[in-house]
């Protein structure tokens, strides 16, 4: 099934865009980035405690690379849920970042934080399209993963 989830373009100076959507963790309400170029799907480790009542992370053997350098620590964690728009991920296993220097820079030009990047694990898999005309993220999805089977 093809959903289609909003989202907001957000100017970075004069003549640059990031795309963001409203998504939940653990069903409460978040901000993530999506980044083609990104490889993963993050999470911002000095962010996730609000959606996360009790921390339970493993260090992840890789070194991440990417967001400026070639090896930041990340740690592994399980979501209970992840919904983008009605898109609902349960038991989703992804990776936190110390995302500081990107959240300082939003603030910078008075943007709002971010809790994460959508990543090339999820836009492939749910072969991902960009409409930038309607602002919307594309995904197709099997029904099951659907909160109240439709989009």
């Amino acid at each position: 099934m093809l959903c289609k989830i909003p989202f907001e373009l957000v100017a970075i100076e004069s003549d640059g865009v990031h795309i963001i959507l409203n998504a939940k963790i653990n069903q409460n309400d978040c901000r993530l980035l999506i980044d083609t170029g990104a490889s993963r799907t993050v999470f911002d480790q000095n962010r996730i405690s609000m959606f996360v009542d009790e921390l339970e992370m493993q260090e992840n053997e890789q070194l991440s690379t990417g967001l400026g350098t070639n090896d930041m620590k990340s740690h592994i964690i399980i979501l209970e849920s992840l919904e983008i728009g009605n898109v609902y991920l349960r038991d989703y296993i992804s990776v936190i970042i110390d995302m500081i220097h990107i959240n300082k820079s939003f603030e910078t030009y008075g943007l709002q934080a971010i809790d994460g990047v959508i990543g090339g694990d999820i836009l492939l898999d749910y072969k991902a399209e960009i409409d930038y005309r309607k602002k919307e993220l594309r995904l197709r999805v099997p029904k099951k993963l659907l909160k109240d089977n439709n989009c």
